[in-house]
């Protein structure tokens, strides 16, 4: 990289601190940001992942346009007039702090809210997010100008945006939430806003005193070959990384875990591999990474997509990260020492936040479209390997040769797949072929085209095989994850095996049917006759002839067998696609066969339960929480508010709260507790084995303690008083609070 001519430099800490605090609180503030407004519009909006997909591209189109401005006006301003642009800017921005919801902010209940909510982001926090996206690139092109005597390479500030990004996301879910509520993070956000803008004063008064300190580039560095290929190359570099991160991701709690929170690892990771690449330690830490990354791919290949059922999920989990690491580690190391003249500094930025841009929205809005599961993960795999160092001395050393392998691997796979009914028998031989070929793959490092090639092959014949091999009935991909219907097998009552269906989204059972005429309207799993909710029916078996009754979250439908002719159910699913699920007879027939006056609701049930009337229940049943993603704007005080309104008098809410990693039994209590509510809970557990009957909790409140007391006094079940908790705030729409609930 060629450097510029110094007539004079600073060779003060000061200035260092001075712009990398910069550029750290900026990072901070943007991270901040996103979370605490996507907290503030969930109540409004509800639960839809087309509102957050929304938001994801108002933020990723808002940081495109802050370095597009960073790079127009750092290019065809003098800096004194960039000083003022950006002073003005800066001062506009000032009328919309504190940030908050626009008064009489109301979305649209008849039409489509995305225009809407695009146009609230806007005048709420657009011009504030607007300033925290310019800083990046336009701090770093103003230190270049700056007479430091590291100004010639700027680059390594990167790392202290990168930093505050990465603290803010940690700090976030771990310190911030679970102490500040929204109303004091949006007034504290409004406070760091302003201290930004004062640390880019500061470095505005740097660079206006020290304009003319140095001599600008020698046209032979400004002639540096900037070649529309280079350009495509940072492009790529760039592209892979974003899309790897948000396919890894969603991979992450549809296939191997639905832990809460587990998103910010990869997004740590991501961050992290900025941090390092863009220090001084890049030039010995990269030529590493490359070497070690083929040895990382072997048992990732052989474990991971071979054979992962010999692994626990925490292990599968790690080579996943492992891999991802070393992958965007390889990707951004090349971007990192392909980095141009400083001349050129807002166009690399420019690049990098473009393809950025376009990762997120290959994710968000083309992959749910065109793939019915998660494959977009793979190929990004497959597409960071082929942008390894070599890559195109790699194809002009016979192309075709390197083709042929992984098109004859592909091609055996199918005609196998096609030709052999019972390939399953041969499953072992499969895979033990298949790891024989991923070692092979090791000779192949030093050519990408063929190493990438091949291991994608190996890959992609490994879903088939493993998707033959789980018996997948049906599969399909919507904005809310990935749903399947699988055929199982069970030991029945007479030792005989017998096909029932299963109901997943990821990694999580929403329900399953026995096949047989006499069984198949048995509710099962969670819902059976001898749990809660069987209890429940039971109990009130003489009062509920005509109750109405409200369930939020559908799954196969379960439910709808304890209804009887003269009630009137409402059914309430945000996700369309499981409301056709359940509804084919071919995957279950629940609904079918005992749904009488039923009537679905399709949407977000808080925005849904909002426009029934009131004291409309007999009971109303909460069955939306038994995945990762939890919907906390259904468990907070307004909400438990909300439905009690809905309910008659002596109406019984009923929240399914089995969860593997969440205690939400603690919300409740703490809720029954404030508002006063009548409360019982039961950790129901099998007392026998019976196929299908599975482990559940349930709780149950009411207005008063005589509405459950014939609940408490069976001998159905164990219903006890719930236990009461002192250490955490209640839940409401200013403040939730994951981690305190965590097992």
């Amino acid at each position: 990289m060629n450097h510029p001519l110094e007539v004079k430099t600073d060779r003060s800490l000061s200035l260092i601190v001075l712009f990398a605090g910069t550029l750290f609180i900026s990072a901070s503030l943007m991270f901040v940001l996103q979370p605490l407004f996507g907290k503030i519009l969930l109540p409004l909006l509800g639960g839809s992942p087309a509102v957050w997909n929304t938001c994801m591209v108002f933020y990723q189109s808002i940081l495109f346009l802050g370095y597009l401005y960073a790079h127009t006006i750092s290019t065809r301003f003098s800096q004194h007039h960039q000083i003022q642009i950006h002073a003005i800017i800066i001062l506009i921005s000032f009328l919309a702090l504190p940030v908050a919801l626009p008064e009489n902010s109301i979305p649209p209940t008849d039409s489509n809210p995305t225009a809407w909510l695009l146009w609230t982001l806007f005048l709420a926090i657009g011009l504030p997010y607007f300033v925290v996206s310019t800083t990046a690139p336009l701090i770093q092109k103003w230190f270049a100008n700056a007479g430091h005597h590291t100004s010639h390479d700027p680059y390594y500030l990167y790392a202290a945006s990168n930093t505050g990004s990465l603290i803010a996301l940690l700090s976030y879910p771990f310190l911030l939430e679970p102490a500040i509520g929204l109303a004091n993070q949006k007034a504290y956000w409004s406070v760091g806003y302003l201290i930004l803008s004062l640390f880019i004063a500061g470095c505005a008064l740097v660079l206006w005193k020290t304009r003319g300190n140095t001599i600008s580039a020698q046209d032979s560095d400004l002639k540096e070959n900037i070649s529309p290929k280079r350009k495509l190359q940072w492009l790529a570099l760039a592209f892979v990384p974003s899309s790897l991160l948000l396919g890894l991701t969603n991979f992450i709690s549809t296939d191997i875990a639905s832990v809460p929170l587990l998103w910010i690892i990869p997004l740590t990771l991501y961050l992290l591999s900025f941090i390092i690449v863009f220090s001084k330690w890049n030039d010995k830490i990269h030529p590493l990474m490359v070497k070690l990354q083929p040895i990382v791919l072997l048992p990732f290949i052989a474990y991971a997509f071979i054979n992962p059922a010999d692994l626990p999920y925490w292990a599968y989990l790690v080579l996943h990260l492992l891999a991802f690491f070393f992958a965007i580690m390889v990707c951004h190391g090349e971007l990192a020492k392909d980095r141009p003249h400083t001349h050129y500094l807002t166009t690399f930025y420019l690049i990098m936040s473009f393809a950025g841009m376009l990762g997120g929205m290959f994710n968000t809005f083309v992959a749910p479209f065109i793939f019915n599961g998660i494959y977009e993960y793979p190929i990004m795999i497959v597409a960071a390997l082929l942008l390894r160092p070599g890559t195109i001395a790699s194809l002009n050393k016979g192309l075709l040769l390197q083709i042929i392998a992984p098109a004859l691997l592909i091609i055996t796979g199918f005609i196998l797949y096609a030709n052999i009914d019972n390939l399953l028998e041969y499953f072992d031989a499969c895979v033990i072929s298949l790891i024989i070929l991923t070692f092979l793959t090791f000779l192949l490092r030093s050519r990408p085209v063929a190493y990438a090639l091949l291991t994608g092959a190996i890959i992609f014949l490994s879903l088939g095989l493993h998707g033959l091999s789980s018996h997948t009935l049906y599969q399909e991909r919507t904005f809310f994850g990935v749903l399947a219907v699988r055929e199982s097998v069970l030991t029945n009552e007479h030792n005989q095996p017998e096909k029932y269906h299963e109901l997943f989204h990821g990694t999580t059972k929403h329900g399953a049917q026995r096949l047989a005429a006499n069984l198949a309207k048995t509710p099962l799993t969670y819902y059976s006759r001898p749990g809660p909710m069987g209890q429940l029916f039971k109990e009130f078996d003489n009062t509920n002839q005509n109750w109405t009754i409200g369930v939020v979250g559908l799954g196969a439908g379960a439910l709808a067998c304890y209804a009887k002719d003269q009630q009137n159910w409402t059914l309430y699913e945000i996700d369309p696609l499981v409301i056709d699920i359940a509804s084919n007879a071919n995957y279950f027939n629940y609904l079918k066969l005992c749904s009488y006056n039923t009537t679905m609701r399709v949407g977000d049930a808080r925005l849904s339960l909002e426009k029934e009337p009131d004291q409309k229940f007999d009971l109303l049943v909460m069955d939306a929480f038994s995945s990762d993603s939890v919907p906390t704007h259904l468990l907070t005080r307004e909400a438990l508010q909300l439905y009690f309104k809905k309910l008659k008098p002596n109406g019984i809410l009923a929240f399914h709260i089995t969860n593997r990693h969440l205690l939400l039994k603690k919300v409740l209590s703490i809720h029954a507790e404030h508002l006063h509510f009548a409360a019982l809970i039961q950790e129901f557990k099998p007392q026998q084995d019976i196929p299908l009957v599975v482990a559940t909790d349930w709780v149950v409140m009411a207005n008063n303690t005589q509405t459950l007391t014939p609940l408490s006094l069976s001998r159905l079940g164990n219903w006890q008083k719930m236990p009461l908790y002192f250490d955490m705030k209640p839940w409401t729409d200013d403040f939730t609070n994951i981690v305190s609930i965590w097992k």
